[in-house]
């Protein structure tokens, strides 16, 4: 069999990497193409994942729509020569529409509700399937398979995933030394167009509180302003998920990180004037993330969270009890590529216990 998975964004490769090593390690074909993005790259490198530049997209509608069409001729020439069987990625519509225009079977993977409508044009016409979460909030008709866990679980789960306490050397601070992780966005994706975090008031005032008892450490996605600057994080991609694992807290606009964080037991303040996804809102109910669309009430809440006695300890307990009520999720993926299409009756049934 012949598999290609299209990557977009640094999570991807996450969300797919076990299943590729799986369906390799048993003489499947597997065909990567992915968006020119340096740290998708790295990631690729460092998991020793051979991948196919499929160039950068765009930060206008139009520039994506004329991205939209480049992709899919870059994907069709590559699919000549490959031939794959089947198509899997999170909602790529390059991929979708490639596997359509092919007649092969593309499937969706999917965790955020409000870009249903966008993939509704582009994508999930052309898919077979759409895969997501069980707690996914929206129904996608006939098409539409769950699994119980959230696409974090797959690689974050203890079974797989063992913090690096080497960060701390990284970061160039003692292993007893607190600190908060804030993560900015660009606000470039099409789902955020007319979208906001935090405003420049509020993270200024909230390095000002948390300067006080935190060391801080800042990402971003665009390039920070000069005020910033000296709090800019500068550590290997495969080991952000350490970062955010010993980080006291963590504040951001981003929904991966701040899922991730909450995952990992890390008190998360989140905050975008998106609606919640399924996964962020099920780490709300469990108390994990509190969530914020607007950068209104941001400081005075993370103002209370400092002065909480045993806040990540706490934290870590309520992320134990909201993974209990999951299934195994890390073999997810191969299990279902290597068993397809008989997977998709099992799931239909809730009949997945040859992966537990």
């Amino acid at each position: 069999m012949k598999v290609l998975f299209d990557i977009g964004h640094p999570g991807h490769v996450h969300y797919f990497r076990f299943a590729i090593k799986e369906l390799q390690e048993k003489g499947h074909k597997v065909i990567v193409t992915a968006r020119q993005r340096d740290i998708i790259f790295s990631l690729l490198d460092f998991y020793k994942i051979s991948y196919i530049n499929r160039g950068n997209g765009s930060n206008t509608r139009f520039g994506k729509l004329l991205y939209m069409l480049k992709a899919d001729l870059l994907l069709l020439k590559t699919c000549f020569k490959k031939k794959p069987d089947l198509f899997v990625s999170f909602s790529s519509p390059y991929a979708a529409q490639t596997a359509w225009l092919l007649n092969r079977p593309h499937i969706a993977v999917n965790d955020t509700e409000h870009t249903d409508k966008i993939h509704s044009l582009f994508t999930y016409k052309f898919s077979k399937y759409v895969l997501t979460p069980s707690s996914y909030q929206n129904d996608l008709g006939e098409k539409h398979l769950k699994f119980n866990n959230i696409m974090e679980g797959i690689y974050l789960n203890s079974k797989v995933f063992k913090p690096d306490i080497s960060i701390y050397e990284d970061l160039s601070i003692k292993t007893d030394q607190p600190y908060v992780f804030i993560r900015f966005v660009s606000w470039n994706a099409h789902h955020d167009f007319g979208h906001a975090g935090l405003d420049l008031e509020s993270k200024r005032a909230l390095i000002q509180v948390l300067s006080k008892k935190f060391k801080i450490f800042i990402s971003s996605e665009d390039k920070l302003p000069e005020e910033f600057k000296e709090f800019e994080i500068n550590i290997a991609p495969e080991k952000m998920h350490s970062v955010l694992y010993y980080a006291s807290m963590f504040i951001g606009e981003s929904g991966t990180m701040a899922s991730e964080s909450a995952y990992l037991g890390t008190p998360t303040v989140y905050i975008n004037s998106l609606p919640l996804m399924c996964y962020l809102k099920l780490e709300q109910e469990f108390q994990l993330l509190k969530h914020f669309s607007s950068s209104n009430a941001v400081v005075d809440y993370v103002k209370k969270l400092v002065k909480e006695d045993n806040l990540k300890e706490n934290t870590k307990l309520k992320a134990e009890e909201m993974k209990s009520t999951f299934n195994n999720a890390t073999e997810f993926f191969s299990w279902f590529i290597l068993n397809y299409p008989q997977t998709v009756l099992q799931l239909k049934n809730g009949n997945i216990t040859d992966i537990d």
